[in-house]
């Protein structure tokens, strides 16, 4: 039988100038194409850890084969309709839903750190709630699932701000859906966030393994612009 659950993770084609923006001043370009890559392919292997559930790939229009290069061709990949990330979420739930997933739970992608039982969590909450939201701590969410599509729910211009979680939630009340929220947790945008990871994965390199080895390798160009 086929799962009727789906991790789908919010990409893009690696390339510089288009990933991973914020850390521009931290490091140089080819390095932050190579941290990205790093942290894509270890969210992919997260998301396989988790139990019948398969893993995909939300891209802007045009990403497609590049992704597949990066993460193989068996995991799901399908173009957005739109630019920004509300029409990444919002192409998410009408693509996959659509496909005929019952459970589909929007990840980023710069957080291969999380434990798996987290998205086990969020995926066992969505059984009992319209949506499951997890929190980051700066005021955002690092996933949000659903097992409809619940059209405009992502339309707006505070996404990716301080306030996109409340935002969301107010969008949520305002509908009358059920909400559940799982762990607050960290995405790597900034230097800062890169020192939080390295420190996190010294001790334990296998829940991000290519990541970590990134990291162990490069420590010098971000630790020094702190």
């Amino acid at each position: 039988m086929s799962p009727s659950r789906i991790l789908v993770l919010m990409g893009k084609a690696p390339r510089a100038g288009r990933v991973k923006t914020r850390l521009t001043e931290s490091l140089p370009p080819d390095a932050i194409v190579e941290l990205y890559t790093c942290l894509l392919r270890d969210s992919v292997a997260l998301g396989r850890r988790l139990t019948h559930t398969r893993v995909g790939i939300i891209c802007p229009r045009g990403d497609r084969p590049a992704l597949a290069e990066v993460v193989g061709s068996e995991i799901l990949i399908a173009e957005q309709s739109g630019t920004g990330l509300g029409a990444g979420l919002e192409s998410t739930f009408k693509h996959f839903i659509g496909a005929g997933f019952s459970h589909v739970m929007a990840f980023n992608s710069d957080s291969p750190h999380l434990p798996v039982a987290v998205l086990e969590r969020a995926f066992t909450l969505l059984a009992d709630h319209d949506v499951v939201v997890g929190p980051t701590r700066d005021g955002g969410y690092y996933l949000v699932g659903a097992r409809a599509a619940h059209e405009g729910l992502f339309e707006g211009d505070r996404l990716g701000t301080s306030s996109a979680f409340d935002v969301l939630l107010r969008q949520l009340q305002s509908r009358r859906l059920s909400v559940a929220t799982t762990a607050e947790w960290y995405d790597v945008d900034e230097a800062d966030d890169l020192m939080a990871l390295a420190a996190e994965l010294r001790d334990t390199p296998q829940r991000a393994p290519e990541t970590a080895a990134w990291l162990g390798r490069h420590a010098h160009l971000f630790e020094r612009k702190r």
